[in-house]
């Protein structure tokens, strides 16, 4: 069975996290043409960049969290995807993409980037853009944060009782496990030189850009033909900044499940309070009624 069929809604106890949407994509298509594929790897700048393409016009670029705090249901799809690629599972095509991402006119981090073939194929139009960043640098970064994430013992315990990160964790663990081999700290380095040598080998040079977000606006611009803007290039989402925003949303998930419990706690209560008030009032009349199911024993109740 799909991911994607085990879709459930937010529970109406999430009150801490009232930001997260749970659109059912499965339900979607494709609305907005896609224009850019941004197969650089996560903390190469791509949370910048989504920001400068959003003022360029892009609306929206998929991006990790689009998926991890924005609409965690997202999280199955692209567990219809690893399957399809890694696991033999029903083929993921051009119609499962524009469910995914049919409100996206660019697509950039990971989990994408694990689909780079799969995508550039499925969108053939589609310019490609490279961010790029010292492996070294990098790696160290990517330890700190996401590696970090992946480790993360509240997030692993939240995954069996919080909605939103038992649709997320999942994921984010299959992406780590098939497209580092399990191994991100021995295996980092060398995935991120070959995934590049690779996304360069599917594309042709004149729909390719090498992009640095050092760079700034000048040649993102005049490779998307679009004007430049007159405010400064976006520089977001540092270590620091990955680290405090995971930590709150931990808090607020916790929360959350602290509340849903805390309200069939007090809905358990109330029955057995309204129950004991029906039987010292009604008892005898249930007690009659009860007698030809149950025998005289029902009584003792």
């Amino acid at each position: 069975m799909a991911f994607s069929a085990q879709y459930t809604p937010k529970p109406v106890t999430d009150i801490f996290t009232p930001k997260d949407t749970c659109i059912n994509r499965r339900e979607l298509k494709r609305t907005v043409p896609m224009k850019v594929l941004i197969l650089g790897l996560g903390r190469t700048g791509t949370s910048s960049l989504r920001e400068a393409m959003r003022q360029l016009g892009y609306e929206d670029t998929y991006h990790m969290m689009s998926c991890s705090i924005e609409n965690p249901p997202d999280a199955l799809l692209w567990r219809d995807a690893f399957a399809a690629k890694f696991d033999n599972g029903p083929a993921f095509t051009r119609k499962d993409w524009d469910q995914l991402l049919g409100h996206c006119m660019a697509i950039c981090d990971w989990p994408a980037v694990a689909f780079a073939e799969e995508l550039i194929e499925a969108y053939p139009e589609a310019k490609v853009i490279l961010t790029t960043r010292d492996v070294d640098s990098w790696h160290a970064s990517t330890m700190k944060t996401v590696y970090w994430r992946v480790m993360d013992p509240e997030l692993r315990w939240l995954q069996y009782f919080s909605w939103a990160a038992g649709l997320y964790y999942p994921m984010l663990k299959k992406f780590f496990d098939e497209f580092f081999k399990g191994d991100f700290p021995n295996q980092g380095k060398r995935i991120f030189v070959e995934h590049y040598d690779h996304v360069r080998s599917l594309v042709p040079k004149d729909r390719l850009l090498e992009f640095s977000i050092k760079d700034g606006w000048d040649p993102l611009c005049n490779f998307l033909e679009v004007p430049i803007p007159s405010e400064k290039f976006p520089h977001v989402n540092d270590n620091n900044d990955f680290i405090a925003r995971s930590q709150r949303r931990n808090r607020n998930q916790m929360k959350n499940v602290a509340f849903r419990y805390a309200c069939i706690f007090l809905l358990a209560l109330a029955t057995w309070f309204v129950m004991s008030f029906l039987m010292k009032v009604y008892g005898n009349y249930i007690q009659v009624d009860l007698v030809p199911f149950f025998g005289s024993s029902v009584s003792s109740l």
